[in-house]
């Protein structure tokens, strides 16, 4: 292993050590075609670092078999995230609501919230509340109300986005989920609808992004 200013040569991999100075937040780990080894390598020098460890994408076997060697890691099995929190942030005051349309798109909200609270916000839930039955979101207008930032994650047709942006003064971040039958193009449908919100104020990231989502809601929020 070799050290430079910037990142911490692995040869099979360049850990970016310096991020958290450069941007406030430590690198987070896509786990998804790294073997077991390389994602505990790349974790060991993270928290050498002293930094916040979020893994991304991991499967359930490969957290068991990190966890013998970082017996404090945490698990959130529905988005499939695991997490060691080294840091303590300044809690934030504003409060960041991560809405989905159905249960389907859970997995994705859930890693929103993680990354969200990983990075010092306050997050509140509000699930299965899709245009389907739009008098499920009419009926949680307050908790919309008292929300900084929104983040939206459906799949489908992705209308819900627009739906909340309309109903609220806050920023919504829109994630489009790959959730749908055949013509939702895995999560297409979703994106372009959420693309083409006519409501001002809503912003896209990619297809199943609760990472990305929950980083850039909690920029807003910081």
């Amino acid at each position: 292993m070799v050290s430079h200013a910037k990142y911490c040569e692995l040869n099979f991999a360049k850990v970016d050590i310096d991020r958290k100075k450069r941007r406030g937040h430590a690198e987070a780990v896509y786990c998804p075609g790294k073997t077991r080894e390389h994602i505990k390598k790349i974790s060991e020098e993270i928290l050498k670092e002293k930094q916040d460890l979020l893994l991304t994408r991991l499967d359930k076997a490969t957290y068991l078999y990190l966890r013998k060697t970082f017996p404090k890691l945490q698990y959130n099995p529905a988005a499939k995230i695991a997490y060691l929190k080294l840091s303590k942030h300044a809690p934030k005051k504003g409060v960041i609501v991560v809405v989905c349309a159905g249960t389907s798109d859970i997995p994705v909200a859930e890693e929103a919230v993680v990354t969200s609270e990983l990075m010092g916000s306050r997050v509140e839930r509000l699930y299965d509340v899709g245009v389907a039955g739009v008098h499920r979101i009419m009926n949680n207008i307050a908790i919309l109300n008292k929300a900084d930032v929104i983040i939206v994650v459906a799949g489908m047709e992705g209308a819900l986005a627009s739906l909340v942006s309309g109903l609220v003064k806050c920023p919504v971040v829109a994630v489009p989920t790959s959730c749908g039958y055949g013509a939702s193009f895995g999560g297409l449908s979703a994106l372009l609808t959420m693309l083409n919100s006519c409501s001002p104020g809503v912003s896209v990231v990619n297809i199943d992004n609760g990472y990305g989502a929950g980083y850039f809601a909690s920029l807003i929020n910081k």
